[in-house]
C-alpha cells in the first residue's frame, strides 16, 4: 500500500514516520518550509514509545504529485484543509481512499464533495504530540491510537488491508465498524475540554483548584447531549472516563487549541466549537459561551493583523 501523508506535523509526521519506520512506502506532502527543515534534520520522533530517526523521509511538494497512492492521509489542522485538498487532489485516482484525522466532522462534507463520498473514510486518531524548536515530533505520553472505518459501517477490503499495513506500526491501528460513532465520541470530548480549558486559560488541574470543575461536566454534558439528538449518543462507561479526565486535580491536562491561543496562533473553534453548536436543538448556554470565547479571540487576532500590516 502507497501512502502520501499530507503534512508532516505533529500527527502526520508521527503516524507516518512510525509507518516507515516499519518499512511501509510512505511519501509526505509538506509545504516548503517545512520541507527544507526535513531536508536539514531528517524526520526524527522522540516518544516514550522509542525514538526514530529518518535522516531523508520521502518528501513531495505540491508540483509534484501525481496519481498513483492508495491512501492519501489528511493530518493538517481544519483550518488549512481547502488549501491542503487543491494540494493534494492530483494525488486522488479512482481507487484512492482519502483518510482525514481532523477533529469534528465538517471536513467529511468538504472532502465528499471535492472527492466524492466513495473515496472519504471515517478516522480518528488519540494522540498527544507537538513540533519542538528544531521540528522534532515530540510525542508526550504513552497515547498514540488510529482508527478507521467505512462511514457507512461495516468493514471493507480497503479497511482490512490497511489495517494490514498498519500491523507491526509503534502505534495501536485497528479498522472500526463504527467509525462514526467513535468521532463523534471523541468531538463531545475535545469540543469540552478545548471549551473549558481555553475558557478557563488554564489546564485541568487548576480549572479544578478553581472549583470550576462542575462547570467542565456540565459542558460536557451539554455537547454529549447534541450528539444523542444527532443519533449518536455518548455511552456512559465513556462519559465516566471523560468526566475523570475533565476533574482530576493536579492534572496539566489541556487541549491543543490552549497552546494554539497561548502561542497566537490560530485556532480550530469554529470547527470543533462552532459547528457542534450549530448542530445544537436546546440550549447550549456553556457551550456558546466558550463558543463565542474562541470567535472573539479570532477577531481580535485578525483586527491586530490587519493593523500590524498598515
Amino acid at each position: 500500500m502507497k501512502f502520501l501523508v499530507v503534512g508532516a506535523g505533529a500527527t502526520g509526521g508521527y503516524f507516518g514516520g512510525r509507518l516507515l519506520q516499519a518499512g511501509r512506502d510512505v511519501t509526505f506532502l509538506v509545504r516548503p518550509a517545512r520541507r527544507a527543515q526535513l531536508e536539514r534534520t531528517g524526520l526524527r520522533i522522540l516518544s516514550p514509545a522509542g525514538d526514530y530517526h529518518h535522516p531523508r523521509p520521502p518528501l513531495v511538494g505540491a508540483a509534484e504529485i501525481d496519481p498513483r497512492y492508495d491512501l492519501v492521509l489528511v493530518s493538517c489542522k481544519a483550518y488549512d484543509l481547502a488549501g491542503a485538498i487543491d494540494s493534494f487532489a492530483p494525488a486522488v485516482g479512482p481507487a484512492t481512499a482519502v483518510l482525514p484525522l481532523l477533529n469534528g466532522l465538517r471536513h467529511l462534507d468538504v472532502l465528499e464533495a471535492r472527492f466524492g463520498a466513495a473515496a472519504v473514510l471515517g478516522g480518528q486518531c488519540v494522540i498527544s504530540a507537538g513540533l519542538d524548536a528544531e521540528g522534532s515530533i515530540q510525542h508526550f505520553n504513552e497515547a498514540h491510537a488510529l482508527s478507521f472505518g467505512e462511514r457507512a459501517g461495516g468493514t471493507s477490503a480497503r479497511t482490512i488491508a490497511l489495517a494490514e499495513a498498519c500491523a507491526g506500526a509503534r502505534f495501536e491501528a485497528r479498522a472500526s465498524s463504527a467509525i462514526l460513532q467513535e468521532m463523534w465520541d471523541k468531538w463531545v470530548f475535545i469540543a469540552a475540554l478545548a471549551g473549558i480549558t481555553c475558557l478557563m486559560r488554564a489546564p485541568v488541574g487548576d480549572i479544578v483548584a478553581g472549583g470550576a470543575a462542575e462547570l467542565a461536566v456540565a459542558l460536557l454534558d451539554e455537547c454529549a447531549a447534541i450528539a444523542a439528538a444527532a443519533g449518536q449518543p455518548l455511552r456512559a462507561p465513556l462519559r465516566e472516563r471523560y468526566v475523570s479526565l475533565l476533574t482530576a486535580p493536579g492534572s496539566a491536562f489541556s487541549a491543543s487549541m490552549l497552546r494554539d491561543i497561548e502561542r497566537g496562533g490560530p485556532s480550530e473553534g469554529a470547527h470543533v466549537l462552532g459547528d457542534l453548536l450549530r448542530r445544537a436543538a436546546d440550549p447550549s448556554p456553556l457551550l456558546r459561551t466558550a463558543a463565542a470565547h474562541l470567535s472573539t479571540y479570532e477577531a481580535r487576532r485578525a483586527r491586530q493583523s490587519t493593523t500590524a500590516a498598515r
